[in-house]
């Protein structure tokens, strides 16, 4: 049996190759073997193959002895919402998120929506899943639960609706599920939502749903243009990422809206710590800090994250990537709370978001993530660590190497899944010095990999 589809943090695979309903069923009954849950969500994407996955998964759960609650067509968040809100054992989301038409997948969560990954439980229901099932004495029952009418009134619990006023907003859920949700925030809300490939449909009739690719950003930059809206707004397939674009259509580096989100965050609450990953981070320590938080690095990674945002109590966590976490919201990552909060600034602020955006950008000039195939990442590594360490340069290892000079800083680390090293750069108002020294570490990175 190939269980290829078992990756570090989830499932993802070609269907039926990888990941087929024979293959689900038996992931159910090893789920609830593994873990033991007797309650257990289970919510499914809008890929053409999900339904019949989603079904074989709740077999297989009911047929070990678990009562499936089935929430239907929905987004990862509404799972981890579904499973903590309702005090479930665990939920499974059958998604792969941005990967192509042709895969499907599983993000699987514990109790309080914690995550089960490679090294909490995930390879031991990979190892299970080999094994031979008996039924439970008992099969567990199976029924449908409506779970977005709490889920919206949760989410509108972030935002001061009465300090809302009408703006106009494009949203792109790039033919993926957050459109439903959106249809829903819209009876609630005095925006003005242009809709943009709005439909759920799961052949991806304009492209794979993920906005991180430049590519696919056009459509939303040319909406907010033409309908001279105050921001956009795109989402990956299961919207558990959100993207930004300004009033003047332009795409906003993940990095800035971290730092924007933790602001907005620390004036609700006062204070509290704020989890970053360590790739770029001048600009979020200063707006952390300015705000009276306390900032924490962790090591990039939802389940890094979510843990080390558990451990701290920390009322808000983020990543350069998109991803962006919430205590509240069972310390899982949303791709609908940030564009509510981003919007109530707007309102609060009268300021357009580029000019929330830019003074940030001056005072703190980002390479954005910049990938390179590299046969021997870790030689390389090494020997630019070397050379940056004998100029002077402080080094950190909570992630790859950081390396920071007063004036400029980098983080370079290996991708966990293919040849790939990733390189960010940051200047203190320098914008010239950020390009020079991003070309010079990539220059660098050349002459090693010869």
């Amino acid at each position: 049996m190939d269980l290829s589809c078992f990756k570090a943090y989830d499932l993802r695979g070609q269907v039926p190759e990888q990941l087929n309903p024979d293959l689900a069923e038996r992931i159910g009954r090893a789920y609830v073997d593994v873990t033991g849950a007797k309650k257990v969500i289970v919510g499914y994407d809008i890929r053409l193959s999900s339904p019949d996955i989603a079904t074989a998964l709740s077999d297989g759960l009911r047929a070990a002895g678990a009562n499936v609650y089935d929430i239907g067509l929905c987004g990862t968040e509404q799972v981890y919402f579904a499973t903590s809100h309702y005090e479930m054992d665990g939920g499974i989301m059958v998604t792969a998120s941005h990967n192509p038409k042709n895969h499907n997948g599983m993000k699987m969560v514990g109790p309080e929506s914690r995550p089960i990954s490679s090294d909490n439980g995930l390879n031991d229901i990979r190892d299970r899943v080999l094994e031979p099932f008996t039924d439970a004495s008992e099969q567990g029952s199976y029924e449908t639960l409506d779970a977005m009418d709490a889920y919206v009134e949760h989410l509108l619990g972030y935002i001061d609706t009465a300090s809302l006023k009408p703006l106009t907003i494009v949203a792109n859920a790039g033919n993926g599920g957050a459109g439903l949700v959106i249809d829903q925030l819209e009876k609630h809300l005095p925006f003005r939502f242009v809709k943009v490939h709005h439909e759920a449909d799961g052949n991806f009739p304009n492209g794979v749903p993920n906005p991180i690719l430049p590519e696919n950003r056009s459509a939303t930059a040319e909406a907010v243009v033409a309908q001279q809206a105050a921001m956009g707004i795109a989402w990956d397939g299961d919207y558990d990422r959100c993207f930004f674009f300004d009033e003047n259509g332009r795409f906003i580096e993940g990095y800035y809206i971290v730092g924007l989100l933790a602001d907005q965050f620390l004036r609700k609450t006062g204070g509290g710590a704020v989890i970053h990953d360590p790739r770029l981070t001048w600009n979020t320590l200063d707006l952390v800090q300015a705000a009276g938080g306390t900032p924490v690095e962790s090591k990039t990674g939802h389940a890094f994250i979510k843990q080390r945002m558990r451990d701290e109590d920390a009322v808000y966590g983020g990543e350069m990537s998109a991803h962006h976490y919430f205590r509240d919201f069972a310390y899982c990552d949303s791709g609908m709370i940030p564009w509510l909060l981003v919007a109530e600034r707007l309102c609060q602020s009268g300021q357009t978001l580029s000019s929330l955006i830019d003074a940030r950008i001056e005072a703190y000039p980002a390479s954005g993530e910049i990938n390179r195939t590299i046969a021997d990442p870790k030689a390389v590594i090494s020997a630019i660590e070397a050379n940056y360490r004998e100029q002077g340069g402080r080094v950190s290892k909570v992630d790859g190497v950081s390396i920071e000079f007063d004036d400029w800083r980098f983080n370079l680390r290996m991708s966990n899944t293919e040849p790939v090293v990733r390189l960010n750069v940051e200047a203190r108002g320098d914008k010239a010095l950020m390009e020079a020294k991003t070309e010079e570490l990539l220059a660098e990175m050349e002459r090693l990999n010869r």
